[in-house]
This record gives structure tokens, C-alpha cells and sequence, in this order.
């Protein structure tokens, strides 16, 4: 190839090749031959000539009859030099535009010359426009997205397959009719103002709703533009239509992930706070029913009641720490299929019994169980048994209370093998990490839920239940337990079509020794008299803490913050405290940090921490941790285990 025209010289006569070599070799890379056929043969080896000039009256083949075959070889220009004599062949070869130019013999140099310049022009502009016209038909085929020109009229001029759907035809159907005969009818308002702005603003974009098949809706973003005025005043336009229901529903997932993580963090916060308050109730009662001997009955009574309240508002903030971030997951291989079949009595039961609880004329709900074949190749999750039967129940119970004239509930399994999600603008197509997953599902045949209601059952407290049926706890603790243990939920409900709740759930990949078990504890007796030191901002909390370790026998001294307690242990010299009750989370100096000050002057002495969250944050692996709200009994056995019982 070459950056200079080619032009192919064909005359049987040489002197006139070499007349028009030295005419054309200063502009042209020239090729020459003697014979149509030789040339024939140039061009079919040959995809770089730009021009042909060829004689009309050669022996082996007239030019007319050589440039009409050269058109089936190539693209390049024609000239015909012809006698007064051939004027036939010249005019029938023009008509049937086998030549494009053509000069007669003898020639005029510089006429000849930018005859040839013109044409290797035409040659290179139909080129370009070839190009163009490929590349475009390209786009219109592999474009995603609907696509489709207008004329100044608003006709449609081109269109390609995606945008042809859209309104139900093909693109034949479509060209030389406006977008509004073709249009739902429920979209004419919006497409009618969008050309109004159009043409006000030269470009327009808008996001609509559309209605779909069986109540379906799909969101699509339509852009116009106009591309411009030609010499006739007549502007075109271009309409995009892009599907971006997939788009709008992880957008909708992420700003959902991105409440449910500050909720996640409002409610461990609050829950630390009723926490440190439960444990100081909790605390005092139990310390006032051990110093109340002789206590009449009423006033035993309601300490007893008063007990009970607290124990149920300490299990209400579990449940809001397993939604913050549950703890205590016993991560082990779990085979679904098995834990299904064997739990199948124990939802029938639940179900029933929660049935029994409202109007009598409710219908019965049966649950089918659809498991995986257990012949097959069914892995094994890697979950917690118990909060995955838990969960379980809870749904059946809501499938139950969504169903008050009866009907089915379905819990199945399959394998879903998800690849790296697929990035779409700037958003992924899943936000669970490649690899496989067993899903769980369970579906009822209830009322199903409205949009609105959708996207807030995760919310902690967010029920549709009559006071007194539900906590509004049940989905959102679902939530953190499943999303903790490596899975997702998913559901997909809508008025009058039911519920289906879809757990997602990692195949267990590492060694069974790699897993969470449960300890089994067994404390041996500590003797009394230990000197324990007592850390903590709370002072009702430190009061109750210091309370129960002196019922068990020992010394308490007590200290509101890390500055205090270094400032208790210095007094002590040259003794140290056997053991140190510090709380996690506390103003000036956390308890990390006063641990590890404690650690470096008592590096005998025991550290057990206490804790109103539900993890160990950013504590040492081997940390000793109490909960809040703790008893006597339990904050005994964690002072045994601290000093080696």
C-alpha cells in the first residue's frame, strides 16, 4: 500500500503506455500492462487501485467490455479513451456506469491529468462514505441500545433491530413512520413534550416508566439530539432508547445495602447504650433479691417481674445486635437438603400453632418441601444450623400470617453458580462474590407485598402486623445472619402474586478444622478473696459489677476510666490486682488501649473485658469477652476462666 494513488494503465499499444506514464508518475504510483486480461489478473491481486485508465479498441478485449468485469473485482474509478468512432460504446458504458470518465484520443495533457486527479478523488471520498456506512450499519447491528435517525419530518430514516422491538416490529415496519404512530399510547404525552424540548433545546433526555406484559414494568432512558443542518435548512434527528431496569435495580439494592449498614449502626449503637442500662437493672434486682431476705410475696413478685421485663428487653437487644452484626455464628458444613426434611415437623407445628392464634375460620397451610435429589451432587453450606432453622421458621410464620385464607408454602433448594459480577456504568450486576451458592427459597401464595412495603422489610422495628403480633425484628436479624455468614437474601413479591424469599448460601470450601465450634466449658472453683479491679464509664454498671464480684468473696475496687485505673494501680504498689473487669468502649481511653498500658505494669495480671456490642471489635483473638447484660452466675464463670479454672 501506498500513500500516493494508484492508477492501472491498459493499452495495447506500449508507445501510448509510455506516453501516459510520463503524464500521470509524478502524482500517480502507476501500473501498466498491454492486456485486459493481465490487468484483470492486476486487479484481482490487487485491492489498492484507485483509478483504471484503460483504450476501448484492444484485440483481446474491448474496455467497455474489461472495465464492466473490473467492477467485480473492485471499486476503483474508470476512464475510457476512445476514438470519434466508439462513441457508442462510450455512451452505452456511461449509462450502464461500467466508466465513470472519459477522454478521446489524441488526449489534452492537463485535461487528462485532472481528469485522473478527480477521479482518485471521488475514489477516496466513495471510500470514506463506504466506511462510514459500514461502520454505522455495524452500530445499528451490535448496539445494546435502541437506536434510530429521524428525518427533518420525524420519520424514522434508519433504525436497528433493538429499537424496531421496542415497539413491537421489525426495522422495515419502522422506516418512514414517526415515532408517535408507533408509541404506546400511554407514552404519547411524554413523547410529544420530549420533541417540543428537542426542538426548543437541540438535545433532550429523559427516564421513563414503561408498562410491560402482565403488569410488568421496565425503566428506559431516552435521549434525542439533533445532528445538525444540512445546505437545504433540514435538520436531523437521533434517538437513543437504553433498557436500564437492571441499572435502576442495583442502583435501588446499593442505596438499600447502604441504609441497612446505617441502620445496622444506629441499632448497635443504641443497643450498646440499653445495654449498659439493662445491665445495671438487671444487676440491682438481682443483687436486691439476694439481699432481701424475708421478702413478702408482693414484693417478690414484682422484683420477679420486674426481672422478666429486663430479660426481654436484653433479648430484644441481642436481637438488634444480630441484625447490627451477629455474633456467636457456628460457622460448620451443613447439609440443606437434610436439615429440610428433618425440620419439616417442627414448621408444620410452628405454623399451625401460629394459625390457631387468629380467627377461626382461617384455612390450613400446607408446606411442601422440594429438595434437592440427595443422590446428586449436592455441596454442602457453610452456615450456622441453628440460625439457618431460625430463619427458616420465621419465614414460614410470615408466609403463614400472609395467607389468612390458606393455601401452600414451598421451601426449595438449587445450585446457583454466580460468575464476577458484570460492572454496568458504575454499578455491579450482583454484589456477592464469584463463586457457587446453594439457595434456599422459601414462596407462599399470599398477599404478597406492594413496592413501598418491599423495600423496608429488612428495617429494624418495620412491621405490617397488628400490635402485639410482631417485633419487626424477624427479617432484619434474617438479614445479618445471612449476610455475615458470605450469603445474600433475596425477594421478589408483588400484590396478589405472593412472596418468595431466596437465601443464598456459600458452598463450604476451607477444611472442617478450619471451623467455628462451640466450646464446651467446665470451670473449676476460684478461691475467694481475689483483688479485682473494676473499669468502667457507667457508674451503675460499675456499681452492679463490683456488687456481684464481692458477693462471690472478692476485694472490688472500682475506677471510672483508663486514667483512674492506672492511677488505682500505681497506688497499689508494690501489689497488683489479680484480675481486671474492663469495659470495651469508654471516652479519653478505650479499653484496648488501657488494657495494653495495664498489661505493660501488671503483666501478671488477668484482663476480662466487657462489652455491650456483638463482637470483639478490634480486640486480640484470644481476648476474654463478657456480654452485657450478664448475670452473677455468668460473670463468675468468666472470672473462673480468666484465672485458669
Amino acid at each position: 500500500m501506498t500513500d500516493r494513488p494508484v492508477v492501472l494503465l491498459v493499452d495495447d499499444e506500449p508507445e501510448i503506455l509510455v506516453a501516459l506514464t510520463d503524464l500521470l508518475e509524478d502524482d500517480f504510483t502507476i501500473l501498466s500492462t498491454t492486456s485486459p486480461v493481465e490487468a484483470l489478473n492486476i486487479l484481482a491481486g490487487r485491492r489498492d487501485v484507485d483509478v483504471i485508465v484503460s483504450d476501448q479498441r484492444m484485440p483481446e478485449m474491448g474496455g467497455d467490455v474489461m472495465l464492466a468485469r473490473a467492477r467485480g473485482l473492485c471499486d476503483a474509478q474508470a476512464i475510457l479513451l476512445t476514438g470519434y468512432a466508439d462513441i457508442g460504446a462510450v455512451a452505452a458504458a456511461l449509462n450502464q456506469g461500467r466508466i465513470s470518465f472519459y477522454s478521446h484520443k489524441p488526449w489534452d495533457g492537463d485535461a487528462l491529468r485532472a481528469m485522473v486527479v478527480q477521479a482518485a478523488h471521488r475514489h477516496k471520498l466513495e471510500g470514506e462514505l463506504q466506511t462510514e456506512r459500514m461502520l454505522l450499519r455495524g452500530l445499528l447491528g451490535n448496539l445494546r441500545a435502541g437506536l434510530a435517525f429521524k428525518d427533518p419530518d420525524g420519520r424514522f430514516i434508519r433504525i436497528n433491530r433493538k429499537a424496531a422491538a421496542f415497539y413491537g416490529r421489525d426495522e422495515t415496519d419502522c422506516l418512514g413512520r414517526r415515532e408517535e404512530d408507533l408509541s404506546d399510547p400511554v407514552l404519547l404525552p411524554a413523547v410529544r413534550a420530549a420533541e417540543v424540548r428537542l426542538e426548543a433545546e437541540g438535545r433532550d433526555e429523559e427516564v421513563m416508566s414503561v408498562p410491560g406484559p402482565g403488569g410488568s414494568v421496565t425503566w428506559r432512558e431516552f435521549t434525542r439530539a439533533q445532528l445538525g443542518v444540512n445546505s437545504r435548512g433540514e435538520a436531523y434527528s437521533v434517538l437513543i432508547n437504553r433498557d436500564i431496569t437492571r441499572q435502576r435495580e442495583m442502583e435501588a439494592r446499593l442505596r438499600q445495602a447502604e441504609k441497612m449498614q446505617a441502620l445496622g449502626t444506629m441499632a448497635g449503637g443504641i443497643a450498646h447504650d440499653f445495654n449498659n442500662l439493662l445491665t445495671a437493672v438487671l444487676g440491682s434486682l438481682e443483687l436486691a433479691v439476694d439481699m432481701g431476705e424475708g421478702l413478702d410475696d408482693r414484693t417478690t413478685h414484682l422484683l420477679d417481674n420486674a426481672m422478666g421485663a429486663a430479660r426481654r428487653g436484653a433479648d430484644l437487644t441481642r436481637r438488634l445486635l444480630n441484625f447490627s452484626r451477629p455474633r456467636d455464628l457456628s460457622l460448620q458444613p451443613v447439609d440443606v437438603n437434610a436439615l429440610l426434611r428433618g425440620l419439616h415437623d417442627l414448621l408444620v407445628q410452628g405454623v399451625t400453632a401460629r394459625r390457631r392464634e387468629g380467627p377461626a375460620s382461617r384455612a390450613p397451610v400446607e408446606i411442601v418441601i422440594e429438595a434437592m435429589d440427595p443422590a446428586g451432587d449436592v455441596p454442602m453450606v457453610r452456615t450456622d444450623a441453628g440460625q439457618l432453622e431460625l430463619a427458616l421458621l420465621n419465614l414460614c410464620l410470615n408466609a403463614s400470617d400472609a395467607m389468612p385464607d390458606g393455601g401452600m408454602i414451598m421451601l426449595s433448594t438449587h445450585v446457583a453458580r454466580l460468575e464476577a459480577p458484570v460492572v454496568e456504568g458504575d454499578l455491579p450486576q450482583h454484589d456477592l462474590p464469584e463463586g457457587t451458592y446453594v439457595v434456599v427459597s422459601v414462596a407462599d401464595q399470599g398477599t404478597g407485598m406492594a413496592p413501598e412495603t418491599l423495600a423496608r422489610i429488612f428495617e429494624p422495628f418495620f412491621t405490617t402486623k397488628d400490635v402485639g403480633r410482631g417485633t419487626g425484628l424477624g427479617l432484619s436479624m434474617i438479614y445479618g445472619f445471612v449476610r455475615h455468614a458470605g450469603g445474600d437474601v433475596r425477594v421478589t413479591s408483588a400484590p396478589g402474586q405472593g412472596t418468595r424469599v431466596d437465601l443464598y448460601l456459600p458452598v463450604h470450601r476451607c477444611p472442617a478444622a478450619a471451623l467455628d465450634r462451640p466450646e464446651v466449658l467446665v470451670h473449676r472453683p476460684v478461691r475467694k478473696g481475689l483483688r479485682v479491679l473494676v473499669v468502667d464509664d457507667e457508674d451503675t454498671v460499675r456499681t452492679v459489677t463490683a456488687g456481684f464480684l464481692r458477693g462471690m468473696g472478692h476485694e472490688a475496687i472500682e475506677a471510672p476510666g483508663g486514667d483512674e485505673a492506672l492511677a488505682r494501680i500505681g497506688a497499689m504498689a508494690p501489689h497488683q490486682p489479680d484480675l481486671v473487669v474492663l469495659d470495651v468502649m469508654m471516652p479519653k481511653m478505650g479499653g484496648e488501649e488501657a488494657a495494653r498500658r495495664i498489661g505493660a505494669l501488671c503483666p501478671d495480671t488477668r484482663i476480662l473485658f466487657l462489652t455491650g456490642y456483638a463482637d470483639k471489635a478490634a480486640l486480640p483473638e484470644d481476648a476474654l469477652v463478657l456480654r452485657k447484660p450478664f448475670t452473677q452466675a455468668e460473670l463468675s464463670g468468666h472470672v473462673a476462666r480468666a484465672m485458669g479454672g
